[in-house]
């Protein structure tokens, strides 16, 4: 599959993390919903691509929904992962299109930041060319931030993805102020991606709604938003396949 190096004005590409498609499912321990359903239903919905977090925990995604999910969709996976060994041989066996190393804490409800890309560059840089060695397109999960930009581009990473939380944090707690600011942050961010690399491919996600999305949307130079857990809530109330056209939608309008 043939992928641009920046999209139309505007119009960055939707990937849909399911994740939580199988928090529902594993609530029970039973064998519904199924996460293979949800992604399928995304992509004729007008998804572009899947995201799953396989975690160390494995607290929603499982291994057999990696295998099953990258074996029959027909858009592109994106496998968030921690930079482990055991992460690195499974990706390496499944082959997605994307990994997005992220960081991990077991205690954690979410990802609750970006990775700490400037401590670890000697590690990261052979962790990343293992896994493009094996035909895989290497994301990373970084704040708002130019020395973890930069510690990126050194790695030889083919994307970054912009950590949206905070700005998203802001707008819940309805602080237009510190919202504003983190928009700025993020536009800056991806103006300095831009700057330093103008091949590497930047990514924005988490925390994104309906609400606060279309001015992520609009920043220059985004090519994709990651959006899981308002989409997969506001399919409890209008269908996995309408929240999909609606978050598209959003982000175009």
């Amino acid at each position: 599959m043939t992928m641009l190096s920046q999209n139309s004005v505007n119009k960055p590409l939707l990937g849909v993390n399911i994740d939580h498609v199988a928090t529902l499912r594993q609530a029970r321990g039973v064998r519904y919903p199924s996460p293979l359903a949800a992604a399928l239903l995304c992509e004729q919905a007008g998804a572009d691509g899947i995201t799953i977090h396989l975690r160390e925990d494995r607290r929603h995604i499982q291994d057999s929904d990696v295998y099953e999910i990258a074996a029959q969709l027909t858009t592109r996976l994106n496998l968030e992962i921690a930079a482990t060994t055991e992460m690195l041989n499974i990706a390496c066996e499944v082959k997605p299109y994307w990994v997005c190393l992220v960081p991990e804490k077991r205690e954690e409800l979410t990802t609750e930041g970006g990775l700490n890309v400037a401590e670890q560059i000697s590690y990261l840089q052979g962790y990343i060319k293992k896994l493009q060695t094996n035909g895989i397109k290497v994301s990373l999960f970084v704040d708002p931030d130019e020395t973890q930009i930069q510690a990126a581009i050194d790695c030889h990473a083919d994307a970054i993805e912009i950590h949206t939380g905070a700005y998203a944090e802001a707008g819940l707690a309805e602080d237009v102020t510190a919202q504003n600011a983190e928009l700025q942050r993020i536009q800056q961010a991806a103006a300095t991606a831009q700057r330093l690399d103008d091949k590497l491919l930047i990514n924005a996600g988490h925390g994104l709604t309906r609400d606060n999305v279309n001015a992520i949307a609009q920043i220059d130079g985004i090519y994709e938003l990651n959006i899981g857990h308002a989409l997969i809530a506001d399919a409890v109330f209008m269908g996995l396949e309408q929240a999909v056209k609606e978050m598209k939608a959003a982000m175009h309008k």
